[in-house]
């Protein structure tokens, strides 16, 4: 891409959103056509009007975007792409509330905080900063296991998604990386995992790390272009779908398996 493409491209990926479909929660909120009747606002409503009658209140489960977490490679393989995937993952970090992005290639990191500084430039100029091992070697099961122990309980509740950019290349040749995706399978309410390989026709899952992914996975995507994250965003405004654990997904236009 040219700078004056890479421009437009940011413009247009700042525009981005990302409606995820809402999840009703344990709470309650009034609503005139609930099912429920709110036995507390109705008797509160009866001592208003004197006590002669007991207008009926309802309520309903209040609804609320589930968590979002983002695991993105950066290693050498994804360096094309990883760059501007951060101008994506700043542009809905900053749209909606509970997103948690991390960065892995040899290591695993937390951007989160960094993201959330609303200057794109000055955001990817601290995670430059802070992140030790760009355009290296990958270790996924290594890194996942790191995640799955230290920060799985804190960010995978109340039937959050998980966005697993990585194009399944790893220096480990797979080691542990089937038992750990397993494990954040059974984490979350979905799992999206979106390569860039998927783009070429002949793509076939080969490599180790590829097969090691693809039985625990809910989706798997392209993500290589603008229209391809746009069609992102339309698959998360859809209702969420599980596939059964031990089977390869296949991906549209594509057999995974």
């Amino acid at each position: 891409m040219s700078s004056e493409e890479v421009a437009l491209a940011k413009k247009a990926i700042a525009k981005l959103r990302l409606p995820i479909v809402a999840v009703p929660t344990r709470r309650f909120k009034p609503n005139v056509r609930g099912q429920k009747i709110d036995m507390r606002r109705s008797l509160r409503a009866s001592l208003r009007s004197g006590g002669d009658s007991i207008p009926l209140r309802r309520k309903a489960r209040a609804e609320r975007h589930p968590p979002l977490v983002v695991l993105c490679d950066i290693s050498g393989s994804m360096s094309q792409y990883s760059r501007m995937f951060l101008h994506f993952l700043h542009a809905i970090t900053n749209d909606r509330d509970r997103v948690h992005t991390f960065l892995f290639g040899t290591r695993l990191t937390n951007v989160t905080r960094y993201l959330r500084t609303r200057d794109v430039d000055v955001a990817l100029e601290k995670i430059g900063e802070n992140v030790d091992d760009w355009s290296g070697g990958t270790r996924i099961g290594q890194t996942l296991a790191e995640f799955n122990v230290k920060w799985s309980r804190r960010v995978l509740g109340q039937g959050a998604m998980v966005l697993f950019i990585s194009d399944g290349l790893d220096r480990d040749a797979g080691s542990g990386l089937s038992e750990e995706m397993e494990r954040l399978h059974k984490s979350c309410r979905r799992l999206i995992w979106l390569n860039p390989l998927l783009r070429y026709e002949g793509f076939e899952p080969k490599s180790k790390g590829i097969r090691a992914i693809l039985p625990h996975v809910d989706d798997f995507r392209s993500v290589h272009s603008l229209n391809s994250l746009e069609e992102l965003a339309a698959i998360l405004s859809q209702p969420p779908k599980r596939v059964q654990e031990g089977h390869f997904y296949k991906a549209e236009g594509n057999a995974a398996a």
